[in-house]
């Protein structure tokens, strides 16, 4: 018998709460992405967390909006999210943004200013951030922290009626200035900002700060474990002191460490470069860390949440292996993608003494992993197209595919042995004439010959053409984040690599977008979303091995 998979310290929290009745034993979570990019494998973790958990403990997860920020939120990032964490496998008890709350986060702001704990401040962004001071170093008041309630009322009343142009004025907390948490020193509530919402238009030109709406949709949606990430462990002082001050539900904010995997950047503002400079081709580019990206790339939804499955929750922060993520890929792949044979770099083969114009229907497994995947029927003629590689005009002692003399068995077909060949003015060989065994075909084998090499093919005049585009890591160093100098210094150049001129056996040429495949001895392939009728684009998810810290370490 297995052993039962202990508690991470957030289940061991839920368990208690439940035991001892809190909230009536009720357990509501949510996610709230701010929709000003698209969701990254970061954002995976917290998904597969605060659903994963809402569904364990029979409870509900809502998916909020943060919508505070009009100036970098649009439609678009919302619909994104939206088909992300659909795609995940996961759905959520209510769609909510903190937009639905805009009028009720001004009375709360309203409710502030009449308890005396809030004020209206004309000080400009430079005087504020001198007023504040810094670790060790208290904080002074603002000149304008003693206005009277109605004079604050009045003032935050013209803000709302648009008197006044953006950084005119802001809503202050009015908690201490010398606090040695800095989040605390009369932390800013609301700034103008006269731009279009992306649902509200423009209705409003006051906007509340995260730190305040954050804490009050929790509070008005009652979550019972409002979980973020560690970066925010210092705002919870905050977070519990806007709620006391209202005297709302007492949500209660939960951290965990965020974790980062190497190779990868996370931060939006970062990812956004990347698109607008046209590093990459865009959000869903197959090299981007970003939920989309990797789905268009193959990476299947299982195994995003298997790999946010097995880094687990910790209470430290640490940078995770992108092997392990690789890891996850192939061993879902491995279970569903059929087994199909594609030649990447081409060069064909004539057997000499097979039929000329005759074609014979070979049967292949699909997926001898899966004793559900079936078999398909592979045509075989007198020319194949084979890879380049597979072949040796001067073999190695230990090289055990084709070259003069050598004898190779073709997958699911024939041995055959290669007699001679022919190069071009360059040197480049053309052709490789080979004759075959009649009596050694796969599964009927009698010849009696033994061969220790197997190289998969394709039927040259069945084959299909594709274009197919091999991925590396965008960044060449573990960790692009903190590397020494600007992050884009350290873009893989050779992060993409396209083969326009691919032979695929034709059961691949009318292979579904998005469909996943194993090409033998060559990786894991899917149908990219620029492929069209006339035209198949395949790619590279990932390969059969890692062969990329091999390479790094050349």
């Amino acid at each position: 018998m297995s052993e039962e998979k202990s508690l991470n310290f957030l289940e061991e929290i839920i368990e208690n709460d439940i035991a001892a009745g809190i909230n009536n034993g009720r357990i509501h979570t949510r996610f709230p992405p701010e929709p000003n990019g698209y969701l990254h494998i970061g954002h995976a973790s917290s998904i597969c967390l605060n659903f994963g958990l809402a569904k364990k403990y029979n409870g509900l997860c809502n998916l909020r909006f943060d919508d505070t920020n009009p100036s970098t939120e649009e439609t678009e990032y919302v619909d994104s999210i939206k088909a992300d964490v659909r795609w995940l496998g996961f759905e959520w008890a209510n769609e909510l943004y903190a937009s639905d709350y805009f009028e009720q986060l001004y009375n709360f702001a309203v409710k502030l200013i009449q308890k005396g704990v809030a004020y209206v401040d004309d000080s400009s962004a430079e005087e504020m951030a001198a007023q504040k001071g810094d670790i060790g170093k208290p904080g002074i008041n603002s000149i304008f922290r003693e206005r009277s309630i109605a004079e604050n009322l009045l003032l935050f009343a013209d803000m709302r009626a648009g008197k006044y142009p953006d950084g005119a004025k802001v809503l202050r907390a009015k908690i201490d200035m010398t606090h040695p948490n800095l989040l605390l020193r009369d932390p800013i509530i609301y700034r103008i900002k006269h731009v279009a919402h992306h649902r509200t238009g423009n209705k409003w030109c006051i906007y509340p700060m995260y730190d305040f709406a954050h804490g009050q949709s929790d509070s008005i949606e009652e979550i019972t474990h409002s979980i973020c990430t560690l970066e925010f462990i210092h705002h919870r002082p905050l977070y519990d002191w806007f709620i006391q001050q209202l005297e709302i539900f007492p949500s209660h904010q939960y951290e965990f460490a965020r974790r980062s995997v190497s190779y990868m950047i996370t931060s939006k503002r970062k990812l956004l470069q990347l698109v607008n400079e046209k590093h990459v081709t865009g959000w869903d580019d197959p090299r981007m860390p970003t939920i989309s990206g990797m789905r268009r790339r193959g990476y299947p939804a299982v195994a995003i949440r298997q790999f946010c499955d097995t880094i687990g929750v910790a209470k430290r922060e640490n940078l995770v292996d992108i092997g392990v993520l690789e890891f996850c890929v192939r061993e879902q792949l491995n279970k569903t993608a059929n087994r199909v044979m594609a030649v990447l770099d081409p060069v064909k083969v004539i057997i000499t003494n097979y039929p000329d114009g005759q074609t014979e229907q070979l049967i292949a497994d699909n997926n001898t992993e899966d004793e559900h995947a079936g078999t398909r029927l592979l045509p075989f003629g007198k020319e194949l197209w084979i890879e380049r590689d597979d072949f040796m005009e001067e073999p190695a002692k230990k090289f055990f595919r084709l070259g003069p003399g050598l004898s190779v068995r073709l997958k699911h077909a024939y041995i055959i042995k290669c007699d001679s060949f022919e190069k071009d003015e360059n040197g480049t060989i053309t052709e490789i004439h080979c004759t075959y065994m009649p009596d050694s075909k796969s599964g009927s084998d009698t010849s009696g010959i033994h061969v220790k090499g197997v190289i998969h093919w394709v039927s040259a005049i069945h084959a299909h053409q594709a274009e197919v585009r091999i991925y590396d890591r965008l960044f060449t160093v573990e960790d692009p984040a903190n590397a020494e100098g600007d992050f884009k210094d350290h873009i893989n150049a050779a992060s993409m690599h396209v083969l326009p001129r691919v032979m695929i056996e034709p059961s691949l040429s009318k292979a579904a977008i998005g469909a996943h495949f194993q090409f033998m001895r060559k990786g894991y392939f899917c149908v990219d979303t620029d492929s069209t009728e006339n035209k198949i684009v395949f790619n590279q998810t990932v390969g059969l091995k890692d062969s990329f810290a091999k390479e790094m370490k050349k």
